[in-house]
């Protein structure tokens, strides 16, 4: 799977810097008395919501009321101790839809437990495992003792609480230290299976700030480097006599051990406390922390880059990075998660909730697994599935119960399409990515001032036609965005130049063009109606539409994805009036995104309902989402479907439906080509095409090429054992390719009339 590095968008609140502790390389502590007063605190968890901060980080000094005046404080403010203030705190943070993370430092189980009912995960660094640090660093510091330090965490696994650990590196420890700190971690984590990110944090000397707000000084820097990603302030002093200098081959080796002793844990490493950061991140850091909205507290110099800043740096190293929670997934259940802060996720951050087979959201109606075994029957045999019976399939995560499935469609298959896998030699054009839809899951489209937007001229677009006609492609994928400058004549245009440049050179493309938006666009820019533009696009030389812009055809859906796409019953309109014009069509679904299985499932009853009453669609076409570098998700948490998951839906999609689409198309680019093959016991028959350029999937971050030569598609095919065919566009057999012989160039391509 593709790289990707998560970050959390977060506020520090340092509900109080009083600390019993004096480790001596902290500049965050004071031994005065500092607690932010309720009101103060709810005024920056107003205005906290107000910048759509999800995660609210609370971190405060050790045990605080330890200093009287701060007891007396929590005495006025109605509180009995310092954890009720930060419960209260955490209450305030989650009515405006904010997930408490809290650092206070040691704790007793019971103050751990008070905590978890209102926050979504907690943390504590270990520091280090050292305890002669405890006579030089950490003298004076007796809740920085190894031992308490891992009580704990250990309590904090006993309770099922998602946490957070970590260690310092350059405090004076040694590097055997480091790891036996590490592998303590990793002990707890072995019993409990709670930590979800270890920290390797790399101490950098801090002035003292005598009297100065660190979180003023932290807000202030920040806010600087967001604004101008100048970065000229942070100080470089010298370090201590007691500190160990750390280099990026620490840092690196470190983030090795770390991942051979907890694989199933998240790495993190600050991104303003070195330069080296994408280094780490190549070397297999996952994370890059709480990219902090106010700076980063303990070093307030040191202001975090921005998530832009970010995004646009692991971009030329072909890294996604996306939001995440401070509850990691697969936490984010309530055996983890109390109710109340379940209920925050459920409502404001569902989409971050895993896709565990029966949704992320209540279904209409109770998901019925004792529907799936009649389900499969009836689907082997073409028979049409009811709303509850494709739903449970969907939704259905029992391994025989999934196998019982794939067989029925590869059965299916058999019946259908026989055992010749096809493909088409075909090439993509997208003329624009000028687009003015703003669709949630798509990487390509651009406004008109964008930088990155395009518009192919005359010369270019024919280049690419004759290279196509040279490579002996048969047909031509014409796509672009919703430009909003083109009228019906320029659509129109495309199509009679792409006619007239492949005549001259002695070709007949099929022209597989304009998605269902692009055909409704021109009814609306035109006024007319759809059999209309059908009339004069065929004239032009359209030969069949492209059953895109479908995503899943349920309102609900598309309102949450793309708000200005058009509606379901215009995307049935436009290729229903494409059919009546005598065109034939695809028909596709994009999935793996925040669909649920019951929203899946209408997407097939009006597919397959469409192609009962007219017959004209030619192949059904499953897309995976990709979300890396996309809107869902970089800021959403949708995550990449399992390939498990990905052929599972294949099979289904088959068997919705029924016998009325012959053919099931595997998308190599979407699902790579080794899951490609797989499919194809999965109820596939067709690779798809050649492509030979891509650009919707891969700006969305797409990880599996743009382009397929003939002989691997051929190559493909055998390595199922199944013979290979290459098709026209309708799916007219032009050579076949038994098992055991190779691809071999044709001499001469005739030209295609399909």
């Amino acid at each position: 799977m593709r790289r990707r590095v998560t970050f959390s968008r977060n506020l520090t609140l340092s509900l109080s810097r009083t600390c019993r502790c004096y480790c001596k390389y902290c500049a965050f502590a004071t031994h005065k008395a500092h607690l932010h007063a309720p009101e103060q605190v709810l005024e920056i968890l107003d205005g906290a919501a107000k910048r759509n901060v999800k995660e609210l980080l609370v971190l405060t000094g050790e045990h605080p009321e330890v200093n009287p005046e701060v007891a007396k404080r929590l005495v006025e403010y109605g509180h009995e101790d310092f954890t009720g203030y930060v419960a209260w705190v955490c209450e305030r943070a989650l009515e405006r839809g904010m997930l408490p993370h809290t650092n206070l430092g040691v704790l007793a189980a019971e103050d751990l437990a008070r905590l978890r009912e209102v926050t979504a995960s907690q943390g504590l660094m270990l520091e280090s495992i050292a305890e002669r640090l405890m006579e030089t660093v950490h003298a004076g510091s007796p809740t920085k003792h190894p031992a308490q330090r891992l009580a704990t965490i250990a309590a904090a696994g006993e309770l099922k609480i998602p946490f957070t650990s970590g260690i310092l590196v350059g405090i004076g420890e040694e590097e055997w230290e480091r790891i036996a700190s590490l592998e303590a971690i990793a002990k707890l984590h072995s019993r409990h299976g709670h930590i979800q990110e270890v920290i390797l944090q790399n101490f950098v000397p801090h002035q003292r700030y005598y009297g100065r707000e660190p979180a003023q000084i932290a807000d202030e820097a920040a806010r600087e480097y967001w604004r101008t990603g100048l970065d000229d302030g942070r100080p470089h002093l010298p370090l201590p006599e007691w500190a160990t200098p750390i280099s990026i081959q620490d840092m690196k080796r470190l983030i090795g051990e770390a991942r051979r002793l907890m694989p199933d844990v998240g790495i993190q490493v600050p991104p303003n406390l070195a330069d080296w950061w994408p280094e780490l991140v190549a070397a297999g850091a996952t994370d890059l922390g709480g990219l902090s909205a106010n700076g980063d507290h303990i070093s307030p110099e040191h202001p975090f880059p921005s998530p832009h800043q970010v995004r646009k740096r692991l971009a030329a190293d072909g890294v996604a990075l996306t939001e995440r929670l401070c509850v990691y997934p697969r936490y984010i259940d309530p055996e983890w998660v109390a109710q109340g802060v379940m209920d925050v996720i459920k409502t404001k951050f569902w989409s971050f909730i895993p896709r565990r087979g029966s949704g992320r959201t209540d279904p209409p109606r109770p998901i019925r697994p004792d529907l799936v075994q009649g389900a499969i029957e009836r689907a082997r045999e073409g028979a049409w599935l009811n709303a509850d019976q494709l739903t449970a399939m969907f939704a259905e995560t029992r391994p025989q119960m999934i196998e019982q499935m794939r067989l029925a469609a590869d059965e299916l298959r058999a019946e259908l399409a026989g055992e010749t896998v096809t493909f088409v030699v075909n090439r993509n054009i997208n003329i624009s990515n000028i687009c003015t839809v703003g669709c949630a899951f798509c990487g390509f489209g651009q406004g008109k001032r964008s930088p990155d937007a395009y518009e192919h001229d005359e010369a270019e677009f024919q280049r690419r036609i004759l290279e196509a006609i040279d490579y002996g492609a048969t047909e031509l994928c014409i796509q672009s965005g919703i430009h909003p400058d083109w009228q019906l004549d320029d659509y129109l245009g495309w199509l009679r130049l792409a006619k007239r440049f492949a005549a001259e050179a002695g070709s007949d493309l099929h022209l597989h063009a304009y998605s269902p938006m692009e055909i409704a666009h021109m009814c609306d820019i035109s006024r007319l109606p759809p059999a209309e533009v059908f009339a004069a696009l065929r004239e032009a030389g359209l030969g069949s539409t492209p059953g895109t812009a479908a995503e899943v055809l349920h309102d609900g859906v598309r309102q949450r994805i793309s708000p200005n796409k058009l509606p379901v019953e215009r995307w049935v309109q436009i290729i229903e009036a494409s059919h009546l014009a005598g065109l034939r069509s695809t028909a596709t679904v994009m999935f793996g995104h925040i669909e649920e299985p019951w929203e899946l499932a209408e997407h097939m009853r009006v597919v397959r309902e469409l192609q009962e009453r007219t017959g004209g669609i030619t192949e059904f076409v499953p897309l995976s989402f990709i979300p890396f570098q996309t809107l869902l998700g970089r800021t959403h948490g949708i995550e990449e479907i399992s390939r498990e998951e990905n052929l599972k839906h294949t099979a289904v999609f088959r068997l919705a439906l029924g016998k009325s689409v012959p053919s099931l198309q595997a998308s190599w680019v979407k699902m790579g080509v080794e899951a490609a093959i797989e499919a194809l016991r999965w109820g596939v028959n067709d690779l798809g095409g050649t492509l030979m350029e891509e650009s919707i999937s891969r700006l969305a971050g797409s990880y599996h090429g743009v382009k397929l030569d003939p002989d691997q598609l051929v190559a493909a095919a055998h390595a199922a054992g199944r013979p290979a065919a290459e098709r026209s566009t309708l799916y007219a057999i032009r050579r076949r390719f038994p098992v055991g012989t190779p691809f071999t160039p044709p001499a001469a391509r005739p030209s295609i009339a399909a």
